[in-house]
Parts: C-alpha cells; structure tokens; sequence
C-alpha cells in the first residue's frame, strides 16, 4: 500500500471536524447537566408538595380530595424521577433507551387512570345524577378503555424489550 499525503484542504477539514465534534460533545455534555439538575430541583419540589398535601389530607381526614392531589402529586415525583433516571442514561449511553421512555408513559398512565376513578368515586358520592355528570361518566369511560389498552401496549413492549436484551441460553425453549 502506498502512503497517501492529505491535501491541505483534507487536513483542514479534518481538524475542523475534529474541533466542531469536541464542541458539540461538550455543548450535550453541558445541556444534559443542566437539565438533570432541572429536574432534580423539580423532583425535590414535588416532593415537599406531596409531602404538604398529605398533611392537608391527614388534618381534613374525612375528605378524600386531598387523596387525590396527594396521589397526583406522588406519581408525578415518580414520573420526574423516572425522566431523569433516562436522561442519566442517555448520558451514559451516549443514546436515547426505549424502556425509561415506556416506563414513564406506563405511569402517567396509571396515574391518569387513579386520578379518573378518584374523582368518579368522589362524584358518585355526591348523590346528584345530572346530563352533566352523566356526559363526565360516559367520556371517564371511554378515557379508562383507551388508557388499560395503552398500558398494555407498553407493559407489553417493555416486556418484549427485556426479552430481547437476554442472552439466547437465558431465553425459556418453545
């Protein structure tokens, strides 16, 4: 083989490759930073929330609305969590993972579905059965279908993507 000499035009835009490559690492680097700590500082907020809104729920012990916010609140933390914990990945991995993505829709998912059959236990309560109320009932409905199937869906996926991270002698024989 012979030994090629770069041009100089070769050589420069192989410098500035190099440089722009550094930079941009640096820049992902500095913005994954920034938002990890964003979002600690949110989780860490959550928490004192939830935290104060089940005091609330404790001190009105008969009324279960501050359940529901407290509920709220603590799955949102977790869903914060959840989203940093894929940013750290990200980071470590240097690409995005689908499984954190799958996990934090599975829980605003089930959030979504405790917070609907929360507030519909707490409008039963009342006694009062209006259009309105009816109406709210008939699109809870409907809201709980299409969330259990999307969190098949996903409980699924996670499922199968676990499958396929395992060696093949782990795998169970058809």
């Amino acid at each position: 083989m012979e030994n090629v000499k770069l041009e100089p035009q070769d050589a420069e835009s192989h410098w500035i490759g190099r440089v722009s490559k550094r930079a941009f690492l640096r820049i992902e680097v500095s913005t994954y930073l920034i938002l990890g700590l964003l979002l600690a500082s949110v989780a860490i907020l959550g928490t004192v929330g939830a935290v104060f809104s089940l005091a609330k729920a404790a001190h009105e012990f008969g009324s279960p609305a501050w359940l529901v916010v407290t509920i709220d609140r603590i799955l949102l933390v977790l869903m914060v969590i959840e989203i940093l914990h894929t940013v750290r990945v990200s980071f470590n991995e240097g690409a995005l993972v689908c499984e954190p993505f799958l996990i934090v829709g599975l829980i605003a998912s089930i959030r979504r579905v405790l917070v609907i059959t929360l507030e519909s236990s707490q409008a039963q309560e009342a006694g009062k059965t209006t259009p309105d109320l009816h109406d709210l009932f008939n699109s809870s409905m409907i809201e709980l279908c299409v969330l259990g199937g999307l969190i098949l869906v996903m409980v699924f996926s996670i499922y199968l993507l676990r499958g396929s991270k395992r060696p093949m002698a782990d795998r169970p024989s058809p």
